[in-house]
């Protein structure tokens, strides 16, 4: 049975006792509606950080409250539990279901580390590699656990060979472990549907501010950040924090031929995952070309998400047999409670802009005046340490409302301030909590904290200085 701790304790009785508290204080903070959207964000925000209850259970609360407190209507809070964004996320999560059913995944990931080679350096690469190009498509958890035991095998030719499990050696697995998980954070971030925080965004700009952006148009700068990102970690990891110079193994090959036996040739399965992956994929990227030579069909991404899905579910791989890739039994690894917590987020943000917060935080930041550079390099280097400690999407649910609030308080484009904060909410490279890889390479036993931490605290001040790099030079000219 798992411990119930004295934070989450305290937590589940401090959230609705201060909910409850300032909406029986007879006093106007800001104005009756501010105040009790204010009061439900504390609730939420106290919820979150101490895990009392499941975050997506917490996501529920605006849905209840907002209606009692006269603060929305049950149909408009019901309206951000279903936005598009949702739906889009939602067909994503069941083509990668498909992805994972057929093992397609792991089939892409070993021929990727086969082509990489098999010197040290070139493994850790090809994990790398395989893991970020996973994650932009499947969840960064399920990323990393495809990749975990085939480590884990290369890992053990070190330590059965003559010499043990020399220092070199040991060099190379904090590398392989602390690879594959920041390259799983990081791979996320090249996609819309790659990583939550970054759909959580979209729903916000769409539903608040009228911009879209497209899922070609967030991969011209996601993609690009993504591959140096990795690139950074790998030069960081196996050049100055944990060389293995000098290291030799010729097996490594062996291993990774076994595991691409062991699948066997291209089943028809795979087959037909990848060809609804490739089309999927390629009207995403050819999406604003089709809708100017088919203009009445106005194709969204959201469209092509949602008929990803649909096609996984309802094309036969064997009509005679009536036998389906993806069937309903199998949407119970499907990760729903994220879909409420992309509603839960919306509905806040709703709640904080038509109550007037949003504008108050942008007078009040406008008043200090500290400079544009100051104030992004400030949010941003909030953002990204603060991940490390809670749910990177609860964090940008409960943020990205108040940073667009502050871009407007200093006159910048919200979707300048907003894309680099919430993209740093997927860089948390230094504790084992901050994110599911980091907790699954964690546990396999070759990692200590102070590993991870030393290594991070370098990462993290590199993401911060390549995130202010992307808001000063390239998100200007893009946006």
């Amino acid at each position: 049975m798992m411990n119930y701790s004295k934070v989450k304790r305290l937590g589940l009785v401090l959230g609705p006792l201060l909910f409850f508290i300032i909406n029986s204080l007879n006093i106007e903070f800001i104005s009756d509606k501010a105040d009790a959207v204010i009061s439900v964000a504390i609730w939420m925000i106290t919820w979150w950080i101490t895990e009392a209850v499941s975050i997506s259970v917490t996501a529920l609360l605006p849905l209840v409250l907002f209606p009692l407190l006269k603060t929305m209507s049950i149909g408009d809070v019901g309206a951000n539990y279903g936005s598009p964004i949702v739906f889009l996320f939602f067909g994503g999560f069941v083509l990668a279901l498909a992805l994972e059913k057929v093992n397609l995944h792991k089939r892409i990931a070993l021929n990727i580390i086969k082509l990489t080679g098999t010197t040290p350096n070139k493994v850790i690469l090809g994990f790398m590699i395989a893991t970020g190009l996973l994650s932009m498509w499947i969840s960064n958890t399920a990323s990393t656990v495809v990749m975990l035991p085939i480590a884990l095998s290369v890992i053990q030719l070190l330590i059965d060979d003559e010499d043990g499990f020399t220092k070199k050696d040991r060099n190379f697995a904090l590398s392989v472990m602390l690879g594959i998980a920041f390259s799983a954070n990081a791979g996320g971030i090249a996609t819309v549907i790659g990583t939550p925080p970054n759909s959580v965004l979209i729903g916000l700009l769409e539903n608040e501010y009228n911009i879209e952006i497209s899922f070609v148009k967030w991969m011209t700068f996601g993609l690009p950040f993504s591959i140096v990102m990795i690139l950074i970690v790998y030069l960081v990891l196996v050049k100055f924090m944990y060389p293995n110079r000098g290291l030799v193994f010729n097996t490594s090959e062996n291993i990774i031929d076994d595991e691409i036996e062991k699948l066997g040739k291209l089943t028809k399965r795979e087959k037909h995952v990848l060809v609804i992956f490739a089309v999927t994929v390629f009207l995403w990227i050819f999406r604003a070309v089709i809708n100017k030579l088919l203009p009445s069909l106005g194709l969204t991404d959201t469209i092509i998400s949602v008929a990803a899905a649909l096609a996984v579910f309802a094309i036969p791989h064997n009509i005679k047999t009536g036998e389906f890739i993806i069937e309903w039994k199998d949407t119970e690894k499907l990760s729903w409670g994220i879909l409420i917590l992309f509603g839960g987020g919306l509905a806040l943000a709703k709640g904080m802009s038509s109550s007037g917060i949003v504008d108050l935080i942008s007078a009040t930041i406008a008043s200090y005046n500290l400079g544009v550079l100051i104030t992004a390099f400030v949010l941003i280097t909030l953002m990204l340490f603060m991940t490390e400690l809670m749910s990177n999407v609860a964090l940008v649910a409960v943020l990205a409302p108040v940073v667009a609030g502050i871009a407007i308080g200093i006159d910048v484009p919200v979707i300048h301030l907003l894309i680099p904060v919430t993209m740093a909410s997927s860089c948390a490279f230094m504790l084992p909590m901050a994110t599911p890889p980091n907790a699954i390479v964690f546990a396999s036993g070759y990692i200590k904290v102070k590993d991870m931490m030393k290594a991070g605290v370098i990462l993290n001040c590199l993401a911060v200085l390549l995130l202010m790099a992307l808001f000063t030079f390239i998100i200007p000219v893009l946006f």
